[in-house]
């Protein structure tokens, strides 16, 4: 499993366009083939930063997304919002534990 972390930073004023693109297209995220889970976080200091959370089965996957045309709009429709350059990891889960 692969878990791709996305830091994105959002001038004030366009943080409600932001959460109104994200909660029209977490569904289609998630209708992507590998994709397991999709959630969005914000920063408690600084309202601006957001994290999106998502998991694939593999990298192929990740990158049939990342290169799909549904992608392409939300993206081109997000990246017009940003105040900083968004930041984005790759990341394998190495321990876990849950009081779940």
């Amino acid at each position: 499993m692969l878990i791709r972390i996305v830091k994105l930073t959002f001038k004030p004023e366009n943080i409600p366009s932001f959460e109104r693109i994200f909660e029209e297209s977490k569904h289609g995220i998630l209708a992507f083939e590998g994709c397991t889970f999709v959630e969005l976080y914000q920063d408690l200091k600084n309202p601006c930063i957001f994290f999106t959370y998502s998991f694939w089965n593999d990298e192929s996957n990740l990158e049939s997304y990342r290169t799909s045309d549904f992608f392409k709009g939300v993206w081109s429709s997000t990246k017009v919002l940003f105040a900083e350059k968004p930041e984005a990891w790759s990341v394998a889960k190495i321990q876990s534990s849950n009081q779940f």
